[in-house]
């Protein structure tokens, strides 16, 4: 095919799912279901939708990229999210995580920096139909308490620490999906909020793009 053949999206996505998800691990049914049905190209500028669904971090808007599907997915499954439960996505971006959230949960919150990208994310849902997604704007390392606490939170980049105020803004029972590390090694991990204290497991290895705004302070060295 060359570079001006259309591309068959349906099949594009059928591809990610069989060859990218499927053989990773994943088998939650609605993970699945939710990847196989997301239109991937509508969250990526129109130059680049012809590699929309492949196994690249491709930027989106400033700061924020995909993830490879096989690490979003395999995040998705651990949460064991269930549809009763209220979400908040960190770093909601051009909003394909939060869409693919909205597929799997009553309702998400969709939190981002720039007031510009989060309404512009929520124009664009709100026109593909995902209407459980709220868009709101604020700084990520604060989470979004105004709408909490949340059975689930996930954070949609690789980030080197994890503020306190996501833990609090848990739900007794609350997960929080989240990586956590520097680009060389990270590990995804799944905190669990009980009344008297937070625990996480470390869920698999991964290094997806990393949210910029949550990085350790650097000690100056001469």
């Amino acid at each position: 095919m060359s570079e001006s053949d259309p591309v068959d999206f349906e099949i594009a996505r059928k591809k990610m799912v069989d060859c990218q998800i499927r053989p990773n691990d994943v088998t939650d049914k609605a993970v699945i279901d939710a990847f196989a049905t997301i239109p991937r190209e509508a969250f990526v500028p129109k130059a680049k939708q012809s590699v929309a669904y492949s196994e690249l971090e491709l930027p989106t808007v400033e700061g924020r990229a995909f993830w490879l599907s096989r690490d979003l997915s395999k995040l998705l499954q651990a949460m064991a999210l269930k549809s009763s439960d209220l979400a908040l996505v960190i770093g909601a971006g051009e909003g394909y995580t939060a869409a693919l959230m909205n597929a799997l949960v009553d309702t998400v919150i969709a939190l981002e920096v720039d007031e510009d990208v989060s309404e512009a994310s929520g124009e664009l849902l709100s026109s593909l139909g995902y209407d459980r997604v709220a868009f709101v704007s604020g700084k990520l390392e604060d989470g979004y308490a105004a709408e909490g606490p949340y059975d689930a939170i996930l954070v949609n980049g690789l980030v080197e620490y994890v503020p306190d105020a996501w833990l609090k803004q848990l739900k007794p029972g609350g997960r929080l999906g989240v990586v956590v590390g520097t680009p060389d090694a990270a590990h995804a991990r799944i905190y669990t909020a009980t009344e008297q204290a937070v625990s996480f497991r470390n869920a698999f290895e991964c290094v997806p793009p990393a949210l910029p705004e949550i990085k350790r302070e650097r000690d100056f060295v001469f």
